[in-house]
């Protein structure tokens, strides 16, 4: 348990760092769409990129960390307006809770480790999107793909194999 929250608060610390140097760039994005810019939304979003696939709870952590008292209901609402508007992008892989990351506009794909549940990015097959042809469209006009390959990372398949 000492291991976790060791990591947890290397990863804070990387988090505040990464994030200080764009507060300014976030803010405008915000400002760009018409949404009202708040400590906590700047809060929020910083989670979300300084830890891509974040989840709700880690990103409320973080949030904490960084401006003190939120409630979990606060960061669900920021994390939905966000979605909605584009400047993150919300994953549901099958059996987990939504994550949420900051590389939007790419359709990028991901994968994920059957054992530790480490989600990672994987760029697009054959490169633009929307990445994969329906063998039948049935008239859709497709503007993107969502990928999961689900399998095993390298450190749970050496456990695997040992």
């Amino acid at each position: 348990m000492q291991g976790e929250q060791t990591v947890l608060l290397f990863e804070l610390f990387k988090y505040l760092i990464y994030t200080s140097a764009v507060a300014s760039d976030w803010a405008e994005l915000l400002r760009q769409r018409g949404i009202q810019v708040t400590a906590q939304r700047l809060a929020v979003l910083r989670a979300v990129a300084g830890n891509p696939h974040t989840s709700a709870d880690y990103a409320a952590e973080a949030v904490r960390a960084e401006i003190g008292a939120i409630s979990l209901q606060s960061v669900y609402d920021a994390l939905a307006l966000l979605s909605a508007e584009g400047l993150i992008r919300r994953i549901q892989p099958a059996g987990s809770a939504a994550r949420f990351e900051t590389r939007v506009g790419d359709n990028h794909h991901h994968l994920i480790c059957r054992v530790c549940d480490r989600l990672v990015d994987v760029d697009c097959a054959v490169g633009d999107a929307p990445c994969l042809t329906a063998a039948d469209d049935q008239g859709f006009e497709i503007d993107s793909a969502e990928v999961t390959y689900w399998g095993l990372c390298p450190a749970c398949a050496d456990k695997h194999r040992s």
